[in-house]
C-alpha cells in the first residue's frame, strides 16, 4: 500500500486533498455524504467520551476510548470528507461565515 504524506505546514485545502487521496487509497471513496455524516456523529460521541474520561467522570470501563487529540483528528478527517463530497472549500466557507459572524451582536 502506498503511503501519503501531509505537508509539514498544511492549509485546510491541503488537509482536504490529503483526505481525498487517503479515502481513495483505503477504499472509502465510495461512501456517500450520509454515511460520512453518520460516521462523523459517531466520532463526536467518541470525543465526548474521551473528554469525560479525561475529566475523570464516570464512563463505561469496557468502552474503548481514544485520546481527545485522536478523536479531534478523526473528526477533522470526516469533516474534510463531507466537504469534499459537496465540493466545499472549508477555508473559504470558514472565512465567509466568519464575516457574517463579525456583523452579529453577541450578548
Amino acid at each position: 500500500m502506498n503511503e501519503l504524506t501531509l505537508k509539514s505546514t498544511p492549509t485546510l485545502g491541503d488537509f482536504q486533498e490529503y483526505v481525498k487521496n487517503l479515502e481513495s487509497l483505503r477504499g472509502f471513496d465510495n461512501q456517500n455524504a450520509l454515511e460520512k455524516c453518520l460516521l462523523l456523529g459517531e466520532e463526536v460521541g467518541e470525543l465526548f467520551k474521551a473528554v469525560r474520561k479525561t475529566a475523570k467522570l464516570k464512563t463505561d470501563i469496557n468502552s474503548d476510548v481514544g485520546s481527545i487529540s485522536e478523536e479531534i483528528a478523526d473528526i477533522l478527517i470526516y469533516l474534510c470528507s463531507i466537504a469534499n463530497r459537496f465540493e466545499i472549500d472549508i477555508e473559504s466557507a470558514f472565512r465567509e461565515k466568519e464575516e457574517i459572524n463579525k456583523k452579529r451582536t453577541w450578548i
